[in-house]
């Protein structure tokens, strides 16, 4: 018996970079030395990457997405519609917090600003749970692979050199070995070389080597969420 090949998921990817971007910011907050002005510049840095890289996230699914779902399953994206509504109020309030403690660095404000952060996090675990299984399941009902490589298109368009590199930076180290040979080997040549230096550092030996040899092989196109 024949088996399916797997559908076209537009999540897959880039909640695997999310997922590592927040896991390890928070391990950065938790450790946050508030007496040392190079650490706590770090940490607060990397706060402020991982927010901007949540707001552009949200920003492109409710541009592309949510409407590619309303336009044939209606309603199917409110809920979490309504979530990323709340995501926008939670990031206001993480990027004040950041500010405050810049401004007045104590080991209280730091604790405050991990443990609304670790709320933000765990919310936003269960939040792209729901949005691989519910809306995955309204996208390849509602279109074929080919639609949905042309939505992807669309996300791929939208986003700059800055935000790319960004972006492949947290997304590479989190994919699998097969993975992060389909997303290096469907960039232009060009790209390529820069992109394998970048990510070199993020890699441990074996994993290089895997990455290197999958190249070699590689022939099927791949994917870069946004």
């Amino acid at each position: 018996m024949t088996t399916a090949p797997p559908r076209l998921d537009l999540y897959a990817h880039i909640h695997k970079g999310l997922r590592l971007f927040m896991s390890d910011t928070l391990l950065q907050l938790s450790r946050l030395d508030v007496d040392d002005p190079l650490d706590l510049a770090a940490g607060l840095a990397q706060l402020d990457a991982l927010l901007d890289a949540a707001r552009h996230h949200l920003d492109k699914e409710n541009e592309f997405v949510h409407p590619a779902i309303e336009a044939r399953r209606a309603g199917a994206s409110a809920a979490i519609e309504a979530e990323h509504d709340e995501h926008l109020d939670s990031i206001a309030a993480l990027r004040a917090e950041s500010a405050a403690l810049r401004a007045m660095p104590t080991a209280a404000a730091a604790q405050r600003l991990y443990r609304r952060f670790s709320a933000f996090v765990a919310h936003n675990f269960e939040h792209m749970g729901v949005e691989e299984h519910r809306h995955n399941q309204a996208l390849w009902a509602a279109y074929t692979d080919a639609e949905l490589h042309e939505i992807h298109g669309r996300i791929l368009a939208s986003i700059g050199p800055r935000e790319m590199s960004e972006t492949l930076r947290w997304m590479i180290p989190a994919l699998t070995p097969a993975e992060r040979a389909l997303v290096i080997g469907s960039l232009p040549p060009a790209v390529q070389a820069p992109v394998l230096a970048a990510v070199r550092p993020l890699l441990n030996e074996p994993a290089w080597a895997k990455l290197c040899r999958a190249l070699d092989q590689a022939s099927v196109p791949g994917l870069v969420e946004a």
